[in-house]
């Protein structure tokens, strides 16, 4: 589908196929739920990238396949109500984005298929997964459970600024406490004062902005979550005008403007998703269906930016020889 017919998918009441496509569909066609936490703008890209990897599958819409989306627009209290009203259209998987989500929709049912997104948690320490090559229930997809991700970040803060000595790291709370142990950790052996901030909606992060300026934080490192990842331009922005010098997992954040990222593509994983997802619509179990986890990561630096904040100079030639040491393509690999 064009991003315009998204769009308008997503401004509708019920962001739900148009009817009279629906009634052309004879037999009635699989239905796949897709909850977001974000807002309906960024969930359009995240749409298309499912929609891609359907494809691949052999599912092409909407002839062979409706989706039905909800968003929370940021709003961590809608997602069970919306999670309810997903199965409540007799959906055949659920595509869950991130903990809170995933969370909700385990707790919500143990029969229908769920095609997880999460980059925050290990499935298999928060027991949705026996192992990561054989689930065992109904849950399986993509997940990012490196800690030492967030320790590197720490690391190229400092290799862009060896004089860096207080840093402040936004933490959304339901992702729970894996990321936030291993920054305290990799600032600790750095020698780095380390600020952690609460942020739970996009109204948040302008004050937590404003207090690491205020407690003399030099940098910051936004820690991953659907939160962070939905709203890459607004913190880039806010970044840049506050001179605060930043780095996240998404790297989307440094293409609009913030320092720098350190992360996978974010809609190719989506898209692998989609493929999962029609796996599991052709007859996989997903008790058997391996978590994948990716192996494909980018590290963006954006110049202007450094230049702006007055890093260009500072930023050491181990940065771009780790630029160039990541910048691999490789392939989401299958555990054995």
């Amino acid at each position: 589908m064009k991003r315009r017919e998204f769009i308008t998918l997503l401004g509708s009441a019920a962001a739900a196929w148009p009817l009279a496509a629906r009634a052309q569909q004879v037999p009635e066609v699989p239905r796949v739920g897709f909850v977001y936490p974000g807002s309906k703008a960024a969930a359009v890209t995240r749409i298309e990238a499912i929609m891609s990897g359907l494809r691949v599958s052999g599912y092409a819409a909407p002839a062979q396949v409706e989706l039905v989306a909800r968003t929370a627009d940021g709003d961590p209290t809608r997602i069970a109500p919306l999670v309810e009203e997903i199965l409540a259209k007799n959906v055949n998987v659920i595509v869950a984005n991130g903990p809170p989500v995933l969370h909700v929709a385990r707790s919500a049912t143990r029969t229908v298929p769920i095609v997880a997104i999460d980059l925050e948690t290990d499935p298999v320490a928060i027991g949705v997964a026996a192992s990561l090559a054989r689930p065992g229930g109904n849950i399986t997809g993509v997940f990012l459970d490196f800690p030492n991700f967030t320790a590197k970040w720490i690391e190229l803060l400092v290799e862009s600024n060896p004089k860096l000595s207080r840093a402040a790291a936004l933490w959304d709370p339901v992702t729970g406490p894996v990321q936030v142990e291993s920054v305290k950790k990799a600032a600790e052996s750095l020698n780095i004062e380390l600020e952690i901030l609460e942020t739970r909606r996009p109204a948040d992060f302008e004050g937590a902005f404003l207090i690491a300026i205020q407690r003399g934080a030099g940098a910051m490192a936004m820690l991953s979550s659907p939160l962070i990842s939905s709203n890459v331009q607004m913190l880039a922005e806010l970044s840049v005008g506050h001179r605060m010098p930043a780095i996240t997992l998404f790297p989307d954040f440094a293409r609009t403007g913030g320092l720098l990222a350190y992360g996978p593509n974010l809609l190719g994983l989506y898209r692998r998703v989609g493929v999962l997802t029609g796996n599991v619509l052709r007859g996989a179990n997903p008790a058997d269906l391996p978590i994948e986890r990716p192996t494909k990561f980018e590290l963006v630096l954006n110049l202007r930016t450094a230049e702006l904040d007055g890093l260009r100079a500072k930023i050491s030639t181990s940065i771009f020889a780790g630029m160039l040491a990541v910048l691999r393509w490789g392939r989401l690999m299958r555990p054995s």
